[in-house]
C-alpha cells in the first residue's frame, strides 16, 4: 500500500516546536532559526497572543500562527530578522483590503508578530520545557530608551516557577526594577502557560511587556496492549500529548507495535503511580477486567486530573463495587475526574471514531474545558486575559 504523505508542517505542535528547537541548540543551528510568536491581536485572529512558529533560514516553517494568511509574508520578515541578527515587531493589518498586509483577504483582526532569533536565551526554558518545568519568558515589546540609551523593545528575561531570574546569555535583559513589577504575574504565568501583556511606567517611558507562561506538553499514559490503542497513541500525538503507552504484558511493550508513542513501557497495573504525576492524564483500555481494576486502584492514589476508563457503564459499576468490597470508597474528586464510558458523543462506531472521541475528551479535560459546542459557549471562543 502506498505511504501517506508526511504531515502538514503548518500543523506541529508546540510540542514539536520545542523539539526542534532543543535539535537546533543541540547541533549548533540555531543561528539559522527563528521564532515568530503573536503579541498581540485587535479583534479576530486564528490563534492568540504566545502562539508560536519557527522559520528556517532556507524559508521552511514549522507551525502556523493564522490559518495561511502571514505564514509567506513572515518568512520575508525572518530573512531580515536572521540577517541583522535583532528581534523585530511586526504588525498585520488583516482588516485592511487594500494594499497592506491585508492582502485582500478580508480578515478581521490587527495581529502584532514578535520576529527573533533563536539565541542563548532559549536554550533555559527550552531544556525547562523537556524537563517537564514551565518558565515565563518576560519580553519588552515597546518603550523609552533607558537612561543609559538602551532601547528596551526585544530584551527578554526568563523566570522559573519560584520567581528566579535565569540569565539570559547574549540578549538584553528586562531591567530588574521593572520586572519586579511583573514578578507575580510571571510566576502564575509559569504555572498555567497562560500569557498577559502589562504597561509598566518608569521615569524613561512607559514599557510594554508580553508575560508569556511556557508551561510543558501534557502527558497522556494510555494502559493497554491491543491493536486499538494505535490510533489513540497516534491522534494524541498529533494534537500535542507526550505519549507513554504501559502494557501490563512484557511481550507487548514493543515500541515498533506503537510506532507514535514517545514511550512504551511493561509494567505491572499497580505500579501505574510510577509513571504518573499531576499533569498526566490517563486512558485505561487493556479490555482485561482484572488489570483495569488494579489500575484504576493504583491511579486513584494518585494526581491523574483524568482517568477515562474504556467500556460500558455497567462493566464501571462493576469495578466500582469491587473496589468498595476492597475498602476503597470514591471520593467527589475521583468521580470528577473519572470518565467513563470514556470519550464524548461524536457517535460512530469506526476505530479511528472512537479514538478521536477518546483523545477529544482527555484534549477538553487538559485544557479545563466541558468539550461542549463552540456554538453555545458565550463570548470568545478564546480565554482573553486583561492587559494591565
Amino acid at each position: 500500500m502506498e505511504e501517506r504523505d508526511a504531515p502538514d508542517p503548518w500543523g506541529a505542535t508546540t510540542l514539536e516546536l520545542f523539539e526542534r528547537l532543543a535539535t537546533a541548540l543541540a547541533d549548533g543551528d540555531a543561528a539559522e532559526l527563528a521564532v515568530a510568536t503573536v503579541v498581540a491581536v485587535d479583534g479576530s485572529a486564528y490563534r492568540r497572543p504566545g502562539a508560536k512558529m519557527l522559520v528556517d533560514a532556507d524559508g521552511t516553517t514549522l507551525g502556523g500562527i493564522t490559518a495561511g494568511c502571514l505564514e509567506g509574508p513572515l518568512v520575508d520578515v525572518a530573512a531580515d530578522v536572521l540577517a541583522a541578527g535583532e528581534p523585530r515587531i511586526e504588525t498585520f493589518d488583516l482588516t485592511d483590503d487594500g494594499d497592506g498586509w491585508g492582502l485582500g483577504l478580508g480578515c478581521e483582526g490587527i495581529v502584532d508578530v514578535l520576529v527573533e532569533p533563536v539565541d542563548e536565551c532559549w536554550r533555559e526554558p527550552v531544556a525547562a520545557y523537556h524537563d517537564g518545568d514551565p518558565r515565563t519568558l518576560v519580553t519588552a515589546l515597546d518603550g523609552a530608551e533607558t537612561a543609559l540609551g538602551e532601547d528596551l523593545a526585544g530584551a527578554r528575561s526568563v523566570v522559573r516557577p519560584g520567581g528566579t531570574v535565569v540569565e539570559c546569555n547574549g540578549r538584553a535583559e528586562v531591567p530588574a526594577e521593572i520586572l519586579d513589577r511583573v514578578a507575580d504575574h510571571a510566576r502564575a504565568r509559569a504555572e498555567d502557560g497562560s500569557w498577559s501583556r502589562h504597561t509598566v511606567s518608569t521615569a524613561d517611558g512607559d514599557v510594554e511587556l508580553l508575560v508569556d507562561g511556557v508551561r510543558p506538553a501534557d502527558r497522556l499514559l494510555v494502559f493497554g496492549g491491543q491493536p486499538d490503542v494505535r490510533p489513540v497513541t497516534r491522534l494524541a500525538r498529533e494534537v500535542g500529548f507526550h505519549v507513554t503507552v504501559a502494557t501490563a504484558r512484557g511481550a507487548q511493550a514493543e515500541e515498533s507495535a506503537f510506532p507514535r508513542a514517545d514511550r512504551v513501557v511493561a509494567t505491572h497495573p499497580t505500579d501505574l503511580g510510577d509513571v504518573v504525576d499531576e499533569r498526566t492524564h490517563v486512558v485505561v483500555m487493556s479490555h482485561n477486567f482484572v488489570d483495569d481494576r488494579l489500575a484504576l486502584k493504583a491511579l486513584l492514589e494518585t494526581d491523574a486530573p483524568y482517568i477515562g476508563l474504556m467500556g460500558p457503564r455497567e462493566r464501571f459499576r462493576r469495578l466500582r463495587d469491587d473496589l468498595r468490597d476492597e475498602g476503597v470508597t470514591l471520593s467527589a474528586t475521583d468521580r470528577e475526574r473519572i470518565a467513563s464510558p470514556v470519550g464524548l458523543d461524536l457517535g460512530g462506531g469506526e476505530p479511528v471514531e472512537i479514538a478521536l472521541s477518546v483523545v477529544s475528551e482527555a484534549l477538553a479535560a487538559s485544557n479545563g474545558r466541558a468539550g461542549g459546542r463552540l456554538r453555545d459557549r458565550e463570548g470568545p471562543i478564546h480565554d482573553r486575559p486583561a492587559t494591565e
